[in-house]
């Protein structure tokens, strides 16, 4: 039986059957990749191999869907012989990292260019240039961080770079994101990327993360976005809303999730289709603009039984200038934290009420004591996550110092962090 790689075959073996692309193997081996994204290994003697497709039949009957998710690339190639110039901006994580087998530990090592070479597809759906902002995990991200990408970002946008992908750490991937969001009104997309298993790891996600992130960046979703497998297999991806996303799990491939909101649409792996299912802001009805400016000075105070209502002096004594408190169900703390919150607002330190839940909507006005936290002049979260009401607060407060204009800024609507109706 004659095959290569590329080549998508079937191995029968013990009675099991398995399907996928042959990888790069050893002589008298074959491994196969999966679709499910998983590697498997087998000796060509003790199995039985059918060829389904070959490399060059698929990618033709393939073309017809790379065009379908790519309209404005194509129109842009047939009226000027160009594709669509996207900018990578890599700031490190695991998506741009390998295993050091020194140590066993997975580091940083990969550039924007290394990416490109690495995944070759990328270069069928944009012009790419490629630039490192930073070589770190995510989770040495801070704020003046968040506002060096962001000015990168503006930087490209501004040079003529129709899409804008981020390659970024998961872990607090959620964090950057919605600060840019709030930071940069955009005429463009700006895609997050990453990779929860590094690209020498048996079932890598990050070709097709960064495949369809590509998809997305020349499309024309406007608005700052994170794509990353919608499934543990490798059949699609989500695009969700900078502002509404959050991991909910730490080591699956699908761990990102939209909350509180679908997802702003799907891109298809094989077909590269785009669907989507919310309304979103389309190419060109922004004019860019860039609000920088975050103030450190906030925190996310966990509320739990028994808590001692000293942690908020801890914070206000400290010089904070805002914090959010994740209450229970509809957003309550102890009666006795009361007090200190309206210690708190007297100092003009604002308060935002979020809820541990995540799924569902604050609402103080049910009990008591939701609505004794509102009458010490707590501000109601509505159903924008914890992590990005403190994003969010960080990031009036850097725009502001005059404490209404802060709390008017606070209880609006600014990045689509807020729905007028929360999924049941």
């Amino acid at each position: 039986m004659e095959f290569k790689q590329g080549d998508r075959v079937r191995i029968e073996k013990n009675g099991t059957v398995y399907e996928g692309k042959v990888m790069p193997s050893m002589e008298g081996y074959v491994a196969l990749k999966m679709k499910s994204g998983y590697n498997a290994g087998f000796s060509v003697d003790e199995v039985r191999i059918t060829l389904l497709e070959s490399e060059e039949r698929e990618k033709d009957a393939n073309k017809a869907g790379v065009k379908e998710c790519k309209p404005r690339a194509e129109e842009a190639a047939s009226r000027s012989g160009k594709l669509p110039k996207v900018a990578i901006l890599s700031t490190g994580g695991t998506i741009a990292s390998k295993i050091d087998y020194r140590t066993g530990a997975v580091s940083s090592q990969f550039t924007a260019d290394d990416i490109l070479t690495a995944i070759p597809e990328l270069k069928e759906i944009a012009d790419f240039k490629g630039r490192v902002i930073s070589s770190i995990l995510s989770e040495n991200m801070d704020q003046e961080s968040w506002q060096n990408l962001a000015k990168a970002v503006v930087e490209e946008i501004k040079a003529g770079a129709e899409g804008i992908i981020v390659t970024h750490g998961t872990d607090t991937m959620m964090y950057s994101a919605a600060a840019l969001s709030f930071m940069i009104d955009t005429p463009v997309p700006i895609v997050f990327v990453g990779s929860q298993r590094s690209a020498d790891r048996p079932s890598s996600d990050n070709a097709m993360n960064a495949i369809c992130a590509a998809c997305v960046a020349v499309s024309d979703i406007a608005e700052v976005s994170v794509v990353m497998h919608g499934t543990t297999s490798d059949e699609y991806c989500e695009i969700h809303r900078a502002a509404k996303v959050r991991k909910m799990h730490s080591s699956r491939r699908d761990a990102f999730k939209s909350v509180n909101s679908l997802p702003i649409g799907t891109v298809d792996y094989e077909t590269r289709e785009i669907k989507t299912l919310i309304d979103y802001t389309k190419r060109g009805e922004k004019t860019l603009q860039f609000k920088p400016g975050m103030e450190s000075k906030c925190a996310i105070v966990k509320f739990i039984p028994g808590a001692d209502p000293a942690v908020l002096e801890h914070y206000i004594n400290a010089g904070y200038r805002g914090l959010v408190i994740e209450g229970t169900g509809l957003g309550h703390v102890s009666t006795k934290w009361i007090p200190n919150i309206q210690k708190a607002v007297a100092a003009k330190i604002p308060i935002i009420i979020t809820t541990q839940c995540l799924n569902g909507r604050v609402c103080d006005r049910v009990y008591d004591t939701g609505r004794d936290i509102l009458k010490a002049g707590a501000i109601e979260g509505e159903d924008t996550l914890p992590e990005t009401s403190l994003v969010k607060l960080m990031w009036v407060l850097g725009q502001t110092d005059d404490f209404e204009t802060a709390l008017k800024m606070l209880k609006s609507n600014l990045s689509g962090e807020v729905t007028a109706c929360t999924l049941g």
